[in-house]
């Protein structure tokens, strides 16, 4: 029966489908749309279609904001110890080496001093590419400096946060992170140098808890997840459906607990009209 049988003979290994090379093309998960990496960097890693914004890192965000070749990177290879002997599923120092080896950071942060159309500031960027860009000693200690710097050269500050919380592995010691940071950054307001916090998605955990929420200007990128427990958690906790939109950025917004929601594309000229007006 012609169902069981080819309706050509000797089809060619040349006339099948070829399939495109890995890396070339990325699926918005807000639209599905299928997007060329090389429009979706030029369009600043969003979705033309329904303005997604795709998670990115630390690199691609000094790109984005600082003026070209102004980034001037401070304690680079600053990196955890092990004062737990923590082993989970692997050692905890193995799991550091690895991904220091596979994402080329030393950490979930980086930090540095650069400009903004010629402005002077102190910068810090977390990357979610380190262990879930999970707040350890290192990102505490790091990000203290970054502030210090910031208080002593009185130039503006710029935190931009994409975290899972607080470092498992390193219990405590992680959690003393959050005093000393809100610590800095009460001495920084006393000073009255502007810091300006940059939510992305995800800020989750104890990086909200703390600096992450504790600008004099608190901005977040459109639908980034920002809160301290996840929704799914939440829900369990008080046994009821949660609103639409809950814990977004434009949700946030509406509450009070953001001050401004600005597309990516937006950001540097929004964050530069600010520092004029807080300087």
């Amino acid at each position: 029966m012609p169902w069981f049988k080819r309706s050509k003979e000797k089809i060619s290994p040349d006339s099948q489908k070829k399939e495109l090379p890995d890396g070339l093309w990325e699926k918005c998960p807000g639209c599905g749309e299928i997007i060329h990496k090389k429009q979706l960097e030029a369009d600043l890693w969003t979705c033309l279609k329904c303005n997604y914004h795709f998670r990115i890192g630390s690199a691609e965000y000094i790109q984005i904001l600082l003026d070209k070749g102004s980034f001037k990177e401070l304690f680079k290879k600053m990196k955890s110890a092990d004062p737990l002997g923590f082993v989970d599923t692997k050692k905890y120092t193995d799991r550091i080496s690895n991904t220091i080896k596979n994402s080329g950071l030393y950490d979930a942060v980086r930090i540095g001093t650069g400009k903004i159309y010629d402005k002077q500031v102190a910068f810090g960027c977390m990357d979610f590419k380190f262990i879930g860009g999970s707040m350890g000693s290192v990102v505490g200690e790091k990000l203290s400096r970054v502030i210090d710097k910031a208080y002593q050269n009185k130039i503006p500050l710029i935190i931009i946060s994409q975290s899972g919380g607080a470092r498992m592995m390193e219990g405590a010691y992680s959690l003393m992170q959050l005093a000393k940071t809100s610590a800095r950054l009460a001495r920084l307001a006393d000073a009255k140098v502007p810091y300006i916090s940059i939510l992305t998605d995800p800020t989750t955990g104890g990086t909200t808890a703390s600096y992450a929420m504790l600008g004099d200007i608190n901005i977040a990128e459109p639908d980034a997840l920002i809160g301290f427990a996840g929704p799914r958690v939440i829900k369990q906790t008080i046994g009821k459906d949660l609103p639409k939109g809950f814990q977004r950025s434009e949700f946030l917004m509406e509450k009070g607990f953001v001050d401004s929601v600005i597309p990516r594309q937006q950001m540097k000229e929004t964050i530069s009209k600010l520092i004029d007006v807080m300087s």
